[in-house]
């Protein structure tokens, strides 16, 4: 049976990541920018959702990580605790699962400008607006390195377990 009280810090590292993953899926993703001043109060005057985009406006590699990480944060909350799981490798595809992540977020800042057609790029390019990364694909970035850092901590612990003799592991 499920309880919170047998679950460890190191999965509610995890279950933070993929909710820290699941808030920066509401915050804009993608902003543009220009530094010249008749550029910034013309892009001031637009509506706010063709200077500030969401992510569902963006690539396959904008919105795909985050998604992963929140799956993969109540995955490893509520299959954590089976002992089953664990040792068929739980925590080896947390951390598959984050690297993943990870790579698909570092394509998705590469890729920024795809979300914008070749003409649209163009013309941005040319009239000196920059396309940069909004608040929401930082927050995405801190998601999948705390996930990260709990799922490599996770290994390690299932690794350090396995060296013990059997009687000496604790059941969860």
């Amino acid at each position: 049976m499920w309880s919170p009280k047998r679950v460890t810090w190191r999965e509610w590292l995890g279950l933070a990541a993929g909710l820290l993953a699941l808030a920066a899926l509401f915050l804009p993703w993608t902003e543009l920018s220009a530094t010249d001043p008749q550029l910034r109060a013309a892009l001031a005057e637009l509506p706010s959702e063709d200077v500030s985009r969401p992510v569902w406006s963006a690539t396959f590699f904008g919105w795909f990580p985050p998604l992963l990480l929140v799956l993969t944060g109540l995955a490893v909350v509520l299959f954590g605790q089976s002992t089953r799981a664990r040792w068929s490798g739980l925590p080896q595809l947390w951390l598959v699962a984050t690297v993943v992540a990870l790579v698909g977020t570092v394509l998705g800042w590469v890729f920024i400008d795809w979300q914008f057609g070749e003409q649209q790029r163009g013309l941005l390019t040319e009239s000196g607006v920059s396309i940069g990364a909004g608040v929401g694909r930082y927050l995405c970035v801190a998601a999948a390195l705390v996930s990260l850092t709990g799922a490599v901590l996770d290994v390690v612990a299932l690794r350090t377990e396995s060296r013990l003799p059997r009687k000496e592991r604790v059941r969860r």
